[in-house]
């Protein structure tokens, strides 16, 4: 980190505080885990929701989550890891997947959930993702570690990134 930003910052907080700030963003894999987490949990209260407002409330943010998600993985995520893993098969199978997610999220987004097959897509949308975040903390994320990627900095520039696209989500919405 430059020595601006560690005396401008000492010159405010003590470095305890300092150090929290700093550990207030994840690596990449830390960054990406939460999301994997905070979806999940949303597909979870969809599956016990019987409110139709409250269904169509959770699919919205599911979709926004995951669109975010996926486009900070295309765009940052991927790209790093593919050329640090000279990969061929991991990061192209992540990217089909994302796909197959994304014709899904077409299906819902918007829509008023009108009955089983709504709910049918929702929920193969969640098995979808529940396979492909598997895959990712199973094989991606722990080869991802061992690569010599810089992850705390790709995760500065994911959570750069996430921010942009979540507020350019909240005024389309």
């Amino acid at each position: 980190m430059p020595s601006t930003t560690t005396s401008a910052a000492a010159g405010r907080k003590t470095t305890t505080r300092r150090t929290t700030a700093r550990t207030r963003t994840p690596d990449a894999v830390g960054l990406l885990r939460a999301d994997h987490k905070k979806v999940s949990e949303l597909f979870e209260q969809f599956e016990k929701s019987r409110s139709p407002a409250k269904k169509k409330q959770l699919v919205d943010q599911i979709c926004m989550e995951l669109t975010v998600h996926a486009q900070i993985e295309e765009e940052i995520f991927y790209p790093e890891v593919q050329a640090a893993l000279k990969d061929k098969e991991l990061v192209p199978e992540a990217r089909v997947e994302h796909q197959s997610i994304k014709d899904l999220i077409a299906a819902v987004q918007g829509v008023e959930p009108d009955g089983e097959d709504y709910d049918a897509k929702v929920t193969v949308m969640g098995e979808w993702v529940k396979h492909h975040v598997k895959e990712e903390q199973n094989e991606m994320f722990p080869k991802a570690k061992k690569s010599g990627l810089d992850l705390a900095e790709l995760g500065e520039r994911l959570m750069q990134r996430k921010e942009e696209l979540m507020a350019e989500q909240q005024m389309t919405h």
